[in-house]
């Protein structure tokens, strides 16, 4: 709610006593007060003086993009009504989000741009989406990659990073129109503009063919068993036989994988140990040749195609 309110930008302007902070954002002043005090109680916001409220460094992280997360009127608001739909979705086995808003997840986000802008801020390099270069299992195989496909990579951070740590390669950028309309704003300022096209499409048509490394980073995890394996299958298609097929965050060494309850009641998917994804990636016509742990914990996987695709040379 305080980050629906913009409190903490407020109080970061300037504007810290609570009357003033409820006339500014049109609440209640003896409401808002309650809410912070229990905030407080939290460890998110202090109360230097009797209704006078400060920042620490948890209610920071509500500043500005960092709202949108928790932001009622915007995607925290989908996502707190989300988790109504959780009886549902364990009664069924599929996610339920359109019981509550009338269209699936995806379907929602592409109706409602403001909506969509502030996932993409959220998974971006200022949210969960940090771009990371290292998306090799063995980093020492960087020279013999020439193009990169990053498959539903956003507005491009992850990309950007991978561009400009290997000045050699070249990328492509796949995702939606709405989506990869916006990446000038992440390639221009990263310098690789020149080196980088965009393919603005679903990840579930045909993809740009005959490339080196196809990169999938928070994709697989976001669909179930059935729509994972068809991208997967997309990934095979286009791939030459020694191309690589990497998947950043989705599969987990361990077994069972984590629950991952929100991705249940989102979209249906879900954490894969790497025993149930190797399974998909058979299916689809591809097989895990490598794995990683990272230091950072991250997991990558490393799938070669089994069969010659149509698009093999």
């Amino acid at each position: 709610m305080v980050a629906t309110l913009r409190i903490a930008d407020r109080i970061e302007a300037g504007t810290t006593g609570v009357e003033q902070l409820a006339d500014e954002s049109g609440a209640h002043a003896g409401s808002l007060a309650r809410v912070l005090r229990q905030l407080v109680n939290k460890g998110i916001f202090e109360e230097p003086a009797p209704g006078s409220f400060a920042l620490n460094e948890p209610a920071r992280q509500l500043l500005g993009e960092g709202r949108f997360g928790f932001d009622l009127e915007g995607f925290g608001g989908r996502m707190a009504h989300a988790w109504s739909t959780m009886l549902s979705a364990v009664r069924t086995g599929k996610p339920a989000y359109r019981e509550v808003f009338g269209r699936d997840y995806w379907e929602d986000l592409e109706a409602h741009p403001e909506i969509a802008a502030q996932f993409d801020v959220l998974m971006g390099p200022a949210g969960h989406g940090a771009p990371d270069p290292n998306v090799l299992p063995d980093p020492a195989d960087w020279p013999k990659i020439q193009t990169v496909v990053d498959i539903g990579g956003g507005t491009g951070s992850q990309l950007a990073e991978v561009l400009r740590a290997h000045p050699h390669l070249r990328g492509i950028l796949v995702d939606l129109p709405r989506t990869v309309a916006r990446s000038h704003e992440i390639f221009g300022p990263a310098g690789v503009a020149d080196r980088v096209t965009t393919s603005g499409q679903s990840f579930f048509d045909p993809l740009p063919a005959g490339c080196d490394l196809y990169l999938l980073k928070s994709v697989i995890v976001d669909w179930p068993d059935t729509e994972a394996q068809a991208i997967l299958t997309r990934c095979a298609e286009a791939a030459r036989p020694n191309s690589r097929v990497v998947i950043v965050n989705g599969v987990v060494p361990q077994d069972p994988a984590p629950p991952e309850l929100l991705m249940l009641v989102l979209v249906g998917g879900k954490q894969r140990s790497l025993a149930e994804f190797q399974v998909l990636a058979r299916a689809a016509g591809l097989e895990v040749s490598s794995t990683t742990q990272q230091p950072s914990g991250r997991f990558l996987v490393e799938c070669r195609v089994t069969s010659p695709s149509p698009h093999s040379s």
